[in-house]
């Protein structure tokens, strides 16, 4: 059976421009070489082939079409950050301008390494900023730098005390 992915995008004289995109067809076995990469990235092709039944051959050219695919985007470490010494983490809403753009929103959280990730979201607030940091006074420093940004009306930020994270 193949699916199909629609997406809908308003164009400025507001009508509709559909995209249909077909998904890469992924079954049992893909998916448990999936959830196996998804625990340990560097896992090894002759093991994952013992654990879903397969010679490494074949286990090897379905990882090579996930990767072409664009199923599989990256491999990537995770790093403990206390052990580095950005040990603190927050979330910050930002609030811009009525007229700023998406790409100047973007523009604003790149030119700030402590800025790891940004969210532009629909709702009160423009976008979500993810900032790690060293301490208390540096992320002080990083939301003065935001809000000197221009067109950031508001913020309100929220430090984590802890986390927990599904695998992907």
């Amino acid at each position: 059976m193949r699916v199909e992915q629609v997406s809908c995008v308003w164009t400025p004289a507001r009508s509709i421009v559909v995209y249909m995109t077909r998904r890469p067809p992924v079954d049992d076995v893909d998916r448990k070489i999936l959830d196996l990469l998804r625990e340990d990235a560097r896992r090894t092709i002759t093991d994952i082939a013992e654990r879903v039944g397969l010679s490494a051959a074949p286990v090897k050219r379905r990882i090579e079409r996930l990767e072409r695919a664009g199923v599989i985007a990256g491999y990537t470490v995770v790093l403990d950050h206390s052990k580095l010494g950005s040990s603190i983490e927050a979330f910050t809403e930002l609030r811009f301008t009525g007229d700023t753009g998406v790409d100047h929103i973007l523009a604003t959280a790149s030119e700030i390494p402590e800025v790891v990730q940004l969210f532009t979201t629909a709702g009160d607030q423009d976008a979500l900023a993810r900032i790690r940091v060293d301490d208390v006074e540096h992320l002080k420093h990083v939301i003065n730098r935001l809000r000197r940004s221009g067109q950031v009306t508001g913020t309100k930020t929220l430090m984590v005390l802890s986390a927990w994270t599904r695998p992907e």
